[in-house]
């Protein structure tokens, strides 16, 4: 049953399929889900119903079947593991081990699976293989886009500074208006791809006057490095280790044009099921970055080590970045909505969407929200 289904997703979507035990859970394909969207209709319910189905033939199932609605319910039983999705910049919350203590007395273990970008994060929550991460703003659009079931959980500050446009030292490009015609590297559908249309509009270009190079930061620094591209939308500490290394100048970088830092999100079944829990990672992920806005040269130094990058290349990133947890309020779902209708204007993704159906009510933003 299984290789019949593998056989037929590769038909629909034309790309590779891959299982791969959630413990070593990695995405690096060039071509990954956002391409679905390509697809007409028909093959798009059936490639999501065989990864429905090959993924339930696959994982046991410990928890009874959860009805998608927008309530948390109190009443139901909690996990015994949390499947946390991070990516390198979150990495201090996991060598701090502050979840691990936090939970073991209640019976529950982390588990911590990286991912390069957000879009492959919440690929993976996408199909049942983690229950909890952190992306920029755009991952989640694509996700909703493609019919995820997700939900908001709260902010994260903005850094404006940790995110930039970066060419060659010696490139030509000077100006914003000189992107037109060049080719520029980012992850698609990540905060690195908002950040190159928050751009294009500031210069008065279109997305169609740029040919967009879809790439993961690992292979982009590459391209980057032969000069394969000519610019590359990036963030930290990507951004940090590329000024570095790379003989990178910066072009622009989101001062004064980011106003958004990214998302803890959940998937429906795991909020639905575990709101004490999220509570109790939200607040430790408070603590931590309280802790760290305060404490940043220590902060520096556990990363080094961590990341394997050299410490001053750390503390750069380190030291502009705003760290803290932000609750979603109706400012914030504005501003989503904002990226959201962006992306549709574009035909970026396939449906307009209602940010709201993703999110919460207030007053169970209210229960979650760190004492």
């Amino acid at each position: 049953m299984i290789s019949l289904l593998i056989k037929y997703l590769r038909k629909i979507t034309s790309g590779r399929v891959s299982l791969i035990p959630y413990s070593s859970f990695r995405l690096e394909r060039k071509e990954n889900w956002l391409s679905v969207f390509r697809r007409d209709i028909f093959g798009a319910f059936i490639a999501g119903l065989c990864i429905t189905m090959l993924f339930a033939a696959c994982t046991p199932n410990n928890s009874g079947n959860s009805t998608a609605t927008s309530t948390i319910n109190t009443n139901s039983s909690k996990t015994s593991v949390v499947r946390f999705g991070y990516q390198k910049s979150a990495i201090l919350l996991k060598s701090k081990g502050v979840l691990e203590n936090r939970l073991k007395p209640e019976g529950v273990s982390v588990q911590w699976i990286e991912f390069p970008a957000g879009p492959q994060l919440l690929e993976a929550m996408n199909v049942g293989s983690i229950d909890f991460g952190h992306t920029g703003e755009s991952p989640p659009i694509f996700a909703q886009a493609a019919g995820a079931s997700l939900t908001y959980i709260a902010g994260i500050a903005a850094s404006p500074a940790g995110e930039a446009i970066l060419v060659p030292e010696n490139s030509p490009i000077k100006t914003l208006a000189d992107l037109k015609g060049k080719k520029i590297a980012f992850q698609k559908g990540s905060s690195a791809h908002y950040f190159v249309l928050q751009i294009l509009e500031k210069a008065g270009l279109k997305y169609s006057d740029i040919t967009p190079i879809s790439l993961p930061p690992a292979d982009a620094r590459a391209a980057f490095v032969k000069s394969n591209i000519d610019a590359w939308s990036i963030w930290d500490p990507f951004y940090a280790d590329a000024e570095k290394n790379t003989n990178a100048r910066v072009l622009v970088d989101g001062k004064n044009v980011n106003k958004q830092g990214g998302y803890y999100l959940a998937s429906r079944k795991f909020a639905n099921e575990n709101p004490q829990i999220i509570k109790a990672i939200l607040e430790e992920i408070k603590k931590l970055e309280d802790w760290s806005d305060k404490n940043r040269q220590a902060v520096a130094e556990a990363l080094a080590p961590a990341l394997k990058i050299d410490l001053e290349i750390i503390k750069k990133a380190t030291f502009r970045k705003t760290f803290g947890v932000v609750p979603i309020n109706q400012e914030l779902i504005n501003e989503q909505q904002k990226v959201a209708d962006t992306f549709y204007k574009l035909q970026l993704i396939p449906k307009k969407i209602d940010v709201k159906d993703a999110m919460l009510k207030p007053e169970q933003y209210a229960g979650l929200s760190p004492s």
